[in-house]
Parts: C-alpha cells; sequence; structure tokens
C-alpha cells in the first residue's frame, strides 16, 4: 500500500475473482477522494510565491477554479477507471489505465495547489466519483470505438475548459498556471492518444450531453 495510487491499477484487471476487483476498486476510490493518493510525477509549479501576491479575492477566485479543475480530476480518473474495468481489449484497456494514472498525478497537484490557497476540495467528489464511475462502465459497453472516441471527446472538452481557467487565473499567479498547463498538454496528449487508437467521434447530441453535464459539474464545484 506504499507504492504511488497511480502505478496499483493494472493489476487488479487481471485478477479472476470479481470480489477482489470490487475491494480493489473501492480501497482505490477511497484513497482518491481521502487526499492520501500520491502523484508519480514532480509537482510543476516551481515559481515562486511572491508574498500578498493575490489580493483576497483573486485568491478566491483562483481556488474555485482549481477546485473545479481537482472535481475535473476526479471524475476523469473514475471515468477512465470505469471504462477499463469492463473493457477486455488490452491495448485499449492499457491507454484508458495510463491515461487515468497521469490524472492521478493532476488530482495530487490540484489538491497541493488548493492546500496552499488556503482552500479545499469540493464536498460533492463521493458524488462526481461515483457517478463517472458508472458512466465509464455505460460508455465501455458501447464498443472500443465509441469507448477511446468518449475518451476523446472528454479530453476534447478539458482541453478548453483549462484553457479558460488559463485565460481568467490572476496574472500573477504563476504556481496556478504551471499546473494548468501541464495538465492541459498532458490532456492534448491523452486525446491524440486516443484517436490514433481508433476512438470515433461522437454523435452531436452525445458531446452536447457531455457539455451539459460538464457545466453543471464546474459550476457547483467552483463554490461547493
Amino acid at each position: 500500500m506504499s507504492t504511488a495510487l497511480s502505478r496499483t491499477g493494472p493489476a487488479f484487471l487481471r485478477r479472476t475473482n470479481p470480489l477482489d476487483a470490487f475491494l480493489a476498486e473501492a480501497d482505490r476510490a477511497l484513497r482518491v477522494l481521502s487526499g492520501s493518493a500520491t502523484a508519480g510525477r514532480s509537482y510543476p509549479a516551481t515559481a515562486e510565491e511572491a508574498p500578498q501576491a493575490l489580493s483576497a479575492q483573486e485568491k478566491r477566485h483562483a481556488a474555485g477554479l482549481m477546485r473545479v479543475n481537482h472535481v475535473g480530476e476526479v471524475c476523469a480518473q473514475a471515468l477512465y477507471r470505469g471504462q477499463a474495468s469492463v473493457c477486455r481489449e488490452p491495448a485499449p484497456r492499457e491507454l484508458l489505465l495510463n491515461a487515468a494514472a497521469e490524472e492521478v498525478d493532476h488530482l495530487v497537484w490540484c489538491n497541493q495547489r488548493l492546500t496552499e490557497l488556503g482552500s479545499r476540495p469540493s464536498l460533492l467528489n463521493p458524488f462526481w466519483y461515483a457517478g463517472s464511475f458508472a458512466l465509464g462502465v455505460l460508455a465501455s459497453y458501447a464498443g472500443v470505438p465509441r469507448n477511446l472516441g468518449f475518451m476523446a471527446e472528454t479530453e476534447k472538452q478539458v482541453e478548453a475548459h483549462l484553457d479558460g481557467h488559463l485565460r481568467t487565473l490572476p496574472v500573477q499567479d504563476e504556481r496556478s498556471r504551471q499546473i494548468v498547463q501541464k495538465m492541459k498538454d498532458d490532456e492534448a496528449q491523452h486525446r491524440a492518444s486516443a484517436e490514433q487508437a481508433g476512438g470515433v467521434p461522437l454523435p452531436l447530441p452525445a458531446r452536447a450531453a457531455m457539455k451539459a453535464m460538464s457545466k453543471v459539474m464546474t459550476s457547483t464545484a467552483y463554490w461547493i
């Protein structure tokens, strides 16, 4: 249990005992939600935090955005784990698990930045995790091309979302900006990988529904 959370995932999917798989996944969820997950990569916020660089209002806004990003990583972690849990094709399953591993890094980074800003993650994270995991399972039953297409569309929307945050974060909040930029770069790579592996574009109604759900999540997570 001392190894990084991001490196413990694939093994459970190779077990034949469904109870073992369930318990391993439940343990993973608990560590994600409790904040005890550990990153496999270094914290990208290397800029010095100048004293009093942010006003109280700017700090609240930055914390709200980073809380939204943290929720997004909770959802991504659960979503990809759900997709991988019922995917029987080794290559796409491994792709999903690798993406989930990097999302753990993002999760940890966002949590650390929230602490630096004197704030906290969303109180609704258990709800977001459970709903995203269930959605991931449903997406996987649509077949590998749609499953990977769902991943690609998710990352495409997250890229746009993070780009918006880069525009609205306080200019002097360089530490948050470094985290968000690194996350955006990773998400672009996830999207490209899913498309190259055979992901197909989702129908317009599906894309619109995903945007609507994302809007509800981001609007709520900013405050709660």
